[in-house]
This record gives structure tokens, sequence and C-alpha cells, in this order.
């Protein structure tokens, strides 16, 4: 997509566009980004939405999952008549209404060793929103590797945990400075096992979204090198700084 402003995307962003620190410039910014999104669930649906509804120009969907009833409680982007449908079919569809102007790929994959490096390569901001630690130490070590921008979320009942990491800056930490386990991460927050409420997944995913965003027009202070905890059911909220592990694999 082309980042040129004409009249009605001038008016379909006016209220972006107004913001002082967004403005023209910052708006040709968030056209031209790419931003890949792994995961069309809880925290993909209104990562997804919202980029798309900000005007990110590419947007990339990884997930090989059909919707089933039990999603719809919090994955907005899905309605009754969707169940049985493949998650990234429906999304890209109905993105498409939302903004067209948009691109997007979809991959109707399960992430892994084998496909992540060809996927990943062709976007500046990858968004996590997968349910396992695994896929999120896989993420973290190849955006390592590549000096990508990585946001990840993990949440369960009432609470959510937020990352965000760039890693063109070698002095920062990475997952593994703070998780070292991933068997003992992935009890950490299971929504499967201890179920979500649907706010808490809508709330952590735009959270998400709002910190791409910021990287992209390059405002604010964001989460890199940091961990939001969110306690949504007592609002209690805390920022706190991850301490780069020397004996880390993110020092190799």
């Amino acid at each position: 997509m082309k980042n040129q402003l004409n009249k009605s995307l001038i008016e379909r962003f006016s209220r972006q566009i107004v913001i002082k620190n967004i403005g023209i410039i910052g708006q040709r910014k968030i056209l031209s980004s790419k931003v890949l999104v792994i995961g069309a669930g809880g925290l993909g649906s209104p990562a997804i939405e919202f980029l798309v509804r900000a005007g990110v120009g590419k947007i990339g969907i990884v997930d090989n999952d059909k919707i089933t009833l039990s999603n719809l409680h919090r994955q907005t982007l899905y309605q009754t008549s969707d169940i049985g449908k493949f998650k990234v079919k429906i999304a890209k569809n109905r993105i498409k209404k939302t903004n067209p102007n948009t691109t997007i790929n979809f991959y109707k994959v399960r992430l892994n060793n084998k496909n992540i490096k060809k996927i990943i390569s062709n976007y500046d901001y990858i968004i996590d929103g997968s349910d396992n630690f695994e896929t999120k130490f896989l993420l973290n070590d190849l955006c390592l590797k590549l000096k990508k921008v990585l946001v990840i979320g993990a949440i369960s009942k009432f609470d959510g945990h937020i990352f965000a990491f760039d890693f063109k800056n070698k002095k920062k930490p990475c997952l593994r400075c703070f998780f070292q386990d991933s068997e003992i991460s992935d009890n950490l927050l299971n929504c499967e096992e201890e179920g979500v409420l649907g706010t808490t997944a809508g709330i952590v995913g735009t959270i998400q979204a709002n910190e791409v965003l910021k990287k992209i027009l390059c405002i604010g202070n964001t989460l890199e090198g940091y961990i939001f905890i969110l306690d949504l059911l007592n609002l209690n909220f805390r920022k706190v700084k991850i301490k780069k592990r020397k004996a880390c694999f993110c020092n190799r």
C-alpha cells in the first residue's frame, strides 16, 4: 500500500491525524508499516482490528485453527455463523470490509522452526497472541536474530502480562532473561485450563496494538525491556523492569 494520503484517507484517519504527535507524517509511517500477528484469537482479534482501523499498510496473520463456539466470548472478529471455518480466512474477509486499503496476508499454518524465518522476514513488527510459551520462545529467538520488534501477550482469568522488545538494541533483555523454563512458563498463564474473561483478552490485545503503533510512530514511553502486569479483578497494574541476564541466550 502506498503511503500517499488522498482525500478519502485523510477523512478516514482524521481523528488520528489531528493528534499533535501523529499528524500527516505519522499517518504516513503507519500506512507504510508491516505488522505480523501470531494467533487470531483472544489477543490477536483486537490487535488486528485496531491496527487495521489505524491504517497499518500490511498485516500478516498466522493461525491454523478453526473457529469454535467457545472462542466467541472473547475473539471479536468472529460470529456464530463462522463456527467451523478457518480463522485466518474469516479474519481477512472481515478486515477488508473494515479497511480495504490494508494489504492482508494470511498463513494457515502452525508456526514452527521450519517456517518461521520465511514468514517473519517480511515484517518489521511482530505481535505474539499465541497460547503457549514454546511459540513465544521461538518468536523471541528469531526476532532477536533478525532484529525485529516483538510484543508478547499472555492472559488467564483476570490477569495479563505484556512484554515488549526492540532487538535492534543489543543492550536490552529478551524473554529468556525473565523466563528460563518453558514448562514452568506455560503453567503461569493458561486460559484454556484456568479460563479467561473476554474483556481481559480485549484489553491486553489492545495494549499490544498500542505498543506497536507507538513504536511505528516513535512516540511516548514504550514497554521495551519491561513486563506490564495487569490484575483486572482488583485493578492493580505494575510495570517491572527486566534485567538482562549475563548467561542468557541474547548475549551469545
